[in-house]
């Protein structure tokens, strides 16, 4: 099982703004510039406006990299899926608080697979939810646009909601990254980790904007630059 440092900033670009037709080359071309997870966005076109791609296509995607697979599960009744997405070579899958009514048993079943488990919160959803579930998570991802769609702009209240859930982490002496999603970019990389972010999901932010070579090293180096604000004791 990967580990996640919670004090190193890591660039997931997300698939989801990648050239389909061009996947593996997609993919090839952000892990050579310095990418260090792939985010796969999973919709299912009932929990989320969308559907987008299953276990058959990140299989074939596994060929293509040595990268960490990211699978953020938007979809209805996950359970019934994890096994499958951990066959198809993920190594990190997170789940909706909000569509889970056993949140605990799906983040134990995650772990059992051998993937690292996840919790994701939407944009108005409050930090205090996961006060009972932390030994139960390797990292939580925070959407900071609500989920869907690719391109949207950054939600600006969320950045009080990932210092509010930073500070929940530290007073309780918990070593868990946070993972930010959703209109994230060199324009603001900066300031998600100062308010303690350390994986930085893009999507437009790289895919439209190449070389992506410039834009990773802009965020990483910005957040670097920021963690003098913050840092795990």
């Amino acid at each position: 099982m990967m580990n996640l440092d919670p004090n190193r900033v890591l660039i997931a670009p997300s698939l989801l703004s990648a050239d389909f037709s061009r996947l593996c080359d997609e993919i090839a071309a952000v892990e050579e510039a310095g990418a260090d997870i792939l985010h796969l966005d999973i919709m299912d076109g009932h929990f989320v406006p969308n559907i987008t791609f299953g276990p058959p296509v990140i299989a074939k995607l596994r060929g293509c990299t040595n990268l960490p697979f990211d699978a953020h599960l938007m979809i209805e009744n996950p359970d019934q899926f994890v096994g499958a997405f951990v066959d198809a070579g993920v190594n990190m899958i997170s789940v909706h608080l909000e569509a889970q009514v056993h949140l605990q048993r799906s983040l134990a079943l995650i772990r059992e697979k051998g993937a690292l488990a996840g919790v994701v919160l939407n944009p108005a959803t409050p930090p205090y939810g996961l006060k009972y579930i932390l030994d139960d998570v390797d990292f939580i991802l925070l959407m900071s646009v609500n989920p869907g769609f690719g391109g949207q702009a950054f939600i600006p209240s969320v950045m009080d909601k990932v210092r509010e859930l930073s500070a929940m982490l530290r007073h309780g002496g918990k070593r868990i990254p946070i993972e930010i999603d959703g209109g994230v970019g060199p324009g603001n990389a900066a300031e998600v980790v100062s308010a303690g972010a350390t994986i930085l999901v893009a999507g437009s932010a790289i895919f439209n904007h190449p070389p992506y070579r410039n834009v990773i090293d802009r965020m990483k180096e910005e957040g670097k630059m920021a963690q003098g604000g913050f840092a795990y004791a």
